[in-house]
């Protein structure tokens, strides 16, 4: 009798049971209702809640660490990933390393912030060759006169400089050092830039959010973090002397005009030392990295028709979550170069956009 049963309740589900067989045999089943992604932590807060409203509005998550630009290159060149995230943009060498070609695509404008631990909190205003020399360990004290002199209205206390950077690969300390290495000759020579450098003075954090909790830590400290994470925990930023002797805070509008500049067609180009009359110094695209051939690695057609829709989403419908974040939307020029990137990307040798409606 019970043989009978279990034989009727087979029978009766059937179509279930080979459902499930096939999706624990086939990960094509499973794969394409989720989309991988590591890298940067400076846009986090954007994808965090770009990639929340992407699945309530597609039921396709996106499952996204916030291991640092160095994680996330190093993890698509593994193919462990859909896509890798970096402040950083690959060099020509960088990109020679991979087996295939990689694609940049741009997802907004940020700042890379000076933020400090002092009595009151004061908004500072600091010069190119005051901030590289404070990095550089030159600068030893808040009341240094180099300091004091740029601000006569604060009273600066006599209180020991603890520099704190990024101990993980980063972008956000690409586009710091980048900075740092066109304004100052001496850093340039010495330390130079990259995702990871010697840095000759200071403590290391973990992601922007490790150097953010050292800085609230440690009274006295400095480090350079993404605007929101200063914002988020009610820290300082400094004002920010630019190319044209203008002193500017980060923010939205000072951000973009930053990118006030030639964009190339692959869009890999650094907006740090701009020459906008406005724009904020240390800004910085991030970007989303993909292989334009997305025939890799057991990869479906269907996975990589996910991944399109979700790259054309988020320079689309998703630049409406950026500035609510305090990160700003991509300029309608980028947008356009983004868009024919998108289209580049191919499964078999084949455009895939065409595939998702996309025109």
């Amino acid at each position: 009798m019970k043989r009978l049963r279990l034989v009727d309740w087979f029978l009766r589900n059937f179509p279930l049971c080979v459902f499930f067989f096939l999706y624990l045999l086939n990960p094509v089943f499973s794969q394409n209702k989720e989309l991988l992604g590591a890298g940067a932590t400076f846009p986090y807060v954007l994808y965090s809640k770009m990639f929340d409203v992407y699945y309530k509005q597609t039921g396709v998550k996106v499952n996204y660490q916030s291991i640092g630009s160095g994680g996330g290159i190093r993890q698509l060149k593994e193919k462990t990933v859909d896509f890798g995230a970096s402040d950083a943009f690959l060099s020509d060498e960088q990109l020679s390393e991979f087996d295939a070609p990689v694609l940049h695509i741009p997802i907004c404008l940020g700042a890379v912030v000076i933020t400090y631990n002092l009595p009151g909190n004061p908004q500072l205003k600091l010069t190119p060759d005051v901030i590289a020399d404070i990095f550089l360990g030159k600068i030893k004290r808040w009341n240094d006169e180099r300091i004091a002199n740029l601000n006569p209205d604060v009273k600066l206390p006599s209180l020991n400089i603890t520099v704190v950077h990024r101990s993980d690969g980063s972008g956000t300390t690409f586009v710091f050092t980048d900075y740092l290495s066109k304004v100052s000759k001496e850093w340039a020579q010495r330390v130079g830039r990259n995702t990871s450098v010697a840095w000759p003075v200071g403590l290391g954090g973990k992601g922007n959010e490790g150097v953010t909790g050292l800085v609230k830590q440690i009274p006295g400290a400095i480090g350079y973090v993404e605007l929101i994470y200063a914002k988020q925990n009610k820290l300082p930023v400094a004002m920010v002397k630019n190319k044209s002797g203008k002193f500017v805070v980060p923010e939205l509008s000072s951000i973009t005009a930053s990118a006030k500049t030639k964009i190339p067609d692959d869009t890999r180009v650094s907006i740090t030392d701009t020459d906008a009359e406005d724009g904020y110094p240390i800004s910085s695209f991030t970007w989303i990295l993909v292989y334009k051939e997305q025939n890799y690695k057991g990869r479906s057609v269907e996975r990589a028709k996910q991944l399109i829709r979700l790259l054309w989403w988020a320079v689309h419908e998703g630049q409406v979550y950026t500035e609510p974040l305090d990160y700003a939307k991509l300029p309608t020029e980028v947008v356009k170069k983004a868009e024919k990137i998108i289209k580049s990307i191919t499964y078999n040798g084949k455009p895939v956009y065409q595939e998702v409606g996309i025109k």
